[in-house]
């Protein structure tokens, strides 16, 4: 009888070790188990807002867009490279959607693929535009939004005044396309245009270029038989 206890008492030891490593190995597992596991952030609608790529603009959040836009990118001076020299632009700040606008599609390369597809003697050169695709696509990746008009008293066509343009028909609040933009050529002025169209910046050098741009030969729809390509960037 005692030896039947010892051996009871042995095998009831054994296997009470045996279900504490069994515990531990459990316990082990669950701690590698949540070491190993990925916890994802939460991403709230207002981080996705902070996050969201700087160039979603579209023709349902222009001027939303444009505020933000332009209270993070300042800059109001342009360089703009052509084949024939340069021109600088000072784009205005009391019209801060056009100018929020024109420096967004500097940065993202849009005017890099467009050229001086116009041009009138003693009246204008007109930009932003071309036969290419990329042109198109930049077009349509923004939906074409349009700009609302920022006519403002001191702001007139005046020689080297920059502008622009937009569509005459259906248009009852002259609204601007963004994409083409135009430089008055005449030292008249084209002030038949003033309250017409948005007058967002001037010419501060690169006179020369200009008349050299607009004396080219063109074909009977104004653009130049060699074309004019542009290269913009921002400078201070």
């Amino acid at each position: 009888m005692r030896l039947f206890n010892i051996i009871f008492t042995f095998l009831l030891l054994i296997i009470i070790g045996c279900e504490n490593n069994n515990k531990e190995n459990i316990q082990e597992q669950k701690k590698i188990s949540i070491q190993n596991t990925e916890i994802k952030p939460v991403v709230t609608k207002e981080i996705e807002t902070i996050t969201k790529e700087p160039d979603s603009i579209d023709n349902k959040n222009t001027v939303a867009f444009l505020k933000k836009y332009g209270a993070l990118n300042k800059e109001n001076k342009v360089l703009i490279k052509t084949r024939l020299g340069d021109i600088k632009l000072k784009l205005y700040d009391n019209t801060p959607l056009h100018r929020a606008s024109f420096i967004f599609l500097v940065k993202v390369g849009y005017f890099d693929t467009t050229c001086f597809y116009r041009v009138v003697p003693d009246f204008i050169i007109q930009g932003g535009e071309s036969e290419r695709l990329d042109t198109q696509n930049f077009k349509a990746k923004y939906l074409r939004y349009k700009l609302p008009s920022e006519f403002r008293k001191n702001r007139k066509h005046k020689y080297g005044a920059l502008a622009s343009a937009r569509e005459w028909k259906n248009n009852a609040h002259k609204k601007s396309t963004p994409f083409e933009f135009y430089i008055v050529q005449s030292k008249k002025g084209a002030h038949h245009l003033d309250g017409e169209h948005t007058v967002f910046g001037e010419v501060i050098s690169g006179f020369s270029v200009i008349d050299k741009i607009v004396n080219l030969k063109t074909g009977s729809d104004e653009w130049p038989l060699t074309d004019v390509f542009i290269k913009a960037e921002t400078i201070k």
